[in-house]
């Protein structure tokens, strides 16, 4: 660990070079919301440390096809805790894709997050038996994407809703369906709820707790924007693209408009997976499949060319998404079979596994022998981090307004690492007592560590004034803080 001196001079460092934050920059109310450092929202100054892009780890196999209804492919899964299991929906799919296909949805179930379950149902007959976990099956529609609703005035008969794509006659639309079980579907009526075709890849809906309203973000097109890198325009209408309509009973909508990303490089994004991170209030994730159309990393796939990987955006509004990396979250990786057009999905779904970990799932080897879902692992709040190198660095955040009486961090360290934090006024003053040289040195690794300074932890005489928090690091990776009681 660092010695009392070394830290001594890389705080000293940091006092000397850091100006104060601009008092006119308008205060963020954090609450006793969690803080993640996704974006740059809430950042006023950086000194020698930066955002770091953090990839999950890759662990079991969570479903394979190794049922007859699911032998041509497993994906476009959604999963959540429920009561006390988790539960999945995912599709399958029991003939070639060069073949007219017979797609359903299957049933999963798990008390852990990793091992999982399928249950036989009764419901759906499949090669002349019920015994399967398929909920439902019509070769009409695919791609259901179900949640559970947790609006108050919901009745129990459509406790569980999902959305779903038609492929009839009247062309490609987008379908409600209800349930009181999750297991039992019917349609919620015949016509369509949204019906500005394309809806061909997983379209996703759920009810946001947070602005009270039913929310769809559905597969698009954008025609404008430079391409990035990897991208070509023979997508006949434009790119790939992610679009979102709101509705307050889930039956009437409005219209569907383009999320946005800011001045970056336009990409193909064939799924979406979007999420409400509900460790962290207001803060909305999104992991698309990036589609690199131009490329042909398997040379003579009879499918055609292209490669995907899936990348990281985020939102405050749902609406506007911030790309604060261009580089992916999953690569394809060492498998070979992920190396051809359309073999990686985030599914969509973050669980909370263990006390320091979160499962996410992914699609892998798409049209292939073996395609599965692969359960992938993060730590809570693991996304991004401000990383200080071994020299030391700082960050400062903007003017924030929070409830609560004490400060909690996720963080990790090496050895010798260690952070500091300081509480200020608006001109960048440190507010006694709660001053950088009277916090107690933290080192370690913790996904909620209490700040203590020499007068202790108690916050509560600052709550709902305004201040600022600065961060004084050294090889040390910060992912989130937040106040509490």
């Amino acid at each position: 660990m660092r010695t009392q001196v070394q830290v001594s001079i890389v705080l000293a460092l940091c006092l000397a070079q850091c100006p104060a934050v601009r008092a006119a920059d308008p205060p963020v109310d954090v609450g006793s919301n969690r803080q993640l450092f996704v974006d740059e929202s809430l950042i006023a100054e950086k000194r020698g440390v930066r955002l770091v892009l953090h990839a999950p780890t890759r662990r079991q196999v969570a479903i394979a096809n190794d049922h007859p209804w699911e032998k041509y492919g497993v994906s476009y899964m959604v999963t959540f805790r429920d009561g006390d299991r988790f539960r999945a929906w995912y599709r399958c799919d029991a003939q070639p894709f060069d073949q007219p296909r017979l797609t359903g949805t299957a049933y999963a179930e798990s008390q852990d997050g990793i091992h999982w379950t399928k249950p036989k149902l009764g419901i759906i007959e499949f090669a002349g038996s019920k015994q399967n976990n398929l909920v439902w099956c019509r070769s009409d529609m695919k791609n259901m994407a179900p949640f559970k609703d947790g609006n108050p005035v919901a009745s129990p008969e459509e406790r569980y809703k999902a959305v779903i794509a038609s492929m009839g006659k009247s062309g490609k639309t987008l379908l409600g369906m209800v349930s009181p079980d999750g297991i039992h579907w019917k349609l919620m009526r015949d016509e369509p709820i949204l019906t500005e075709p394309p809806f061909d890849s997983h379209n996703i809906a759920f009810w946001d707790p947070w602005a009270g309203q039913y929310v769809a973000y559905t597969r698009g097109v954008r025609r404008d924007g430079k391409l990035g890198r990897g991208m070509a325009s023979r997508f006949k209408k434009g790119v790939r693209w992610v679009r979102r309509a709101t509705s307050k009973d889930f039956r009437t909508w409005t219209p569907l408009e383009p999320i946005t990303t800011g001045g970056h490089p336009i990409e193909h994004f064939y799924t979406n997976a979007t999420v409400p991170y509900m460790r962290a209030r207001g803060l909305y994730l999104m992991f698309p499949s990036r589609f690199a159309d131009a490329r042909e990393p398997t040379p003579g796939w009879k499918y055609g060319k292209g490669v995907n990987d899936i990348v990281l955006l985020s939102s405050r509004d749902g609406v506007h998404f911030s790309r604060t990396f261009m580089e992916a979250f999953v690569r394809p990786g060492p498998d070979p079979l992920n190396w051809h057009e359309r073999s990686l999905y985030m599914e969509r779904g973050i669980l909370q596994t263990g006390p320091c970990e979160l499962s996410m799932y992914a699609m892998e080897n798409w049209r292939g022998d073996t395609v599965h879902i692969r359960r992938l692992t993060l730590r809570p709040d693991g996304f991004v981090s401000v990383r200080a190198p071994y020299a030391g660095g700082e960050l400062i955040t903007r003017p924030l307004r929070f409830a609560g009486r004490s400060l909690r961090v996720n963080f990790s360290t090496s050895a010798v690492g260690s952070f500091r934090v300081e509480v200020q006024d608006l001109q960048g003053k440190p507010i006694a007592p709660f001053t950088l040289t009277a916090c107690a040195d933290i080192c370690g690794d913790d996904v909620d560590r209490e700040v203590r300074w020499k007068a202790g932890a108690d916050l509560g005489r600052l709550a709902g004034t305004t201040v600022q928090l600065r961060f004084a690091m050294a090889d040390a990776d910060l992912y989130a803080f937040r106040f509490c009681e």
